[in-house]
């Protein structure tokens, strides 16, 4: 059986060798991203996805008579899932910043590549650091209700010893799980039209660019800096990319959190399926920017995602939905919300 030191090393080798085709061989000229290329790499991220869950299929087995491959590759198609349909909405907000900066096509990947870079760092701060937390957070032992709380056995999991019945009472995934909860019903309430005047120059990481730099009112090509009348400044390259970032920040508050509902003690499982979600989500920009009609209804799906999987991690002490049934759920509300999309797209261009 394959250990988990091997299946990162495994995992790192892909991730840099396929960065490494992208921004040197494939992608080294800025180039207008088609719909054909665009589709062929969104294609091959999910390729390369399913079968890194294959591998931990196979890898991990039987253990003691129970299928821990099943359920660890369950655990990474619903994080790899969650994240993905997550980041969608991400995008949304990536398209509506192109638009206001007025960012050349063919300068949009090289923003999305080292966008991505920095969530890579990012998303491990985020994920290790949160499994760092949880373990520190639960609860002693306690009775409550008749159910006694024991956390001395099982690997730090929690058991009634009267009805051999399994808790896990943590007081940052319970918090985690309401913060969801309330993410998602604004998330349902919120009119995507909100953001559509935005103006994106006062955001953080705008804002931090022009107090360290000055910053020229047009783009250099695909340049971060430029020189002009010999001083070196900014190009709003540079400030786009630190909107990006400081707006995945943002997403980054939801999507992780969802994620500590599936693994909580997992970080081989969280980490390496949220970077492969990742990871494709340049391809996927492509695609979402020239068929966003087929997403029109993906924030009422993604609402539904939330406030699952928030109540998920609320009731987790006390009843468990295990992954797989988590990854049917996120698959129906996603396949729904997108033949929903679609629907009404056809609707609105038969009435018109």
């Amino acid at each position: 059986m394959l250990s988990h030191p091997l299946l990162l090393v495994g995992f790192a080798i892909v991730v840099i060798i396929m960065l490494l085709l992208d921004l040197g061989i494939f992608n080294k000229k800025g180039h207008v991203i088609s719909n054909k290329e665009a589709i062929v790499w969104s294609v091959v991220w999910i390729a390369l996805s399913m079968i890194f869950s294959v591998v931990i299929y196979f890898s991990f087995g039987y253990e003691n008579g129970v299928n821990v491959g099943l359920e660890k590759f369950s655990q990474f198609q619903s994080a790899y899932w969650i994240e993905k349909s997550l980041s969608v909405d991400n995008l949304f907000v990536f398209i509506m910043v192109f638009s206001f900066f007025k960012v050349p096509k063919e300068n949009q990947h090289k923003i999305l590549f080292w966008g991505i870079i920095g969530a890579l760092v990012l998303r491990a701060i985020f994920i290790f650091a949160g499994i760092g937390l949880i373990k520190l957070t639960y609860l002693p032992d306690m009775v409550i209700g008749g159910w006694n709380f024991v956390l001395e056995h099982a690997n730090g999991v929690a058991i009634d010893y009267d009805t051999k019945q399994f808790y896990k009472p943590n007081v940052v995934l319970t918090i985690f799980g309401f913060f969801l909860v309330y993410a998602g019903f604004k998330t349902w309430l919120t009119s995507s039209n909100d953001d559509e005047e935005k103006d994106f120059t006062k955001s953080a990481g705008s804002r931090l660019v022009h107090k360290f730099f000055k910053v020229s009112k047009n783009f250099d090509g695909d340049k971060f800096f430029t020189v002009q009348d010999g001083v070196k400044m900014a190009t709003p390259m540079l400030v786009v990319i630190a909107v990006i970032e400081f707006t995945d920040l943002i997403f980054a508050v939801d999507s992780v959190p969802a994620i500590f509902a599936i693994a909580p003690d997992d970080p081989f499982i969280l980490y390496t399926s949220n970077i492969f979600a990742i990871l494709g989500l340049r391809a996927l920009f492509f695609i979402l920017a020239n068929f966003i009609y087929m997403f029109s209804k993906l924030q009422y799906g993604l609402a539904i995602i939330l406030v699952f999987i928030g109540l998920k991690m609320v009731i987790s002490p006390f009843y468990d939905i295990d992954a797989l049934h988590s990854l049917i759920v996120v698959a129906c509300v996603l396949i729904g919300s997108v033949i929903l999309s679609v629907i009404s797209s056809r609707r609105e261009k038969a009435i018109k």
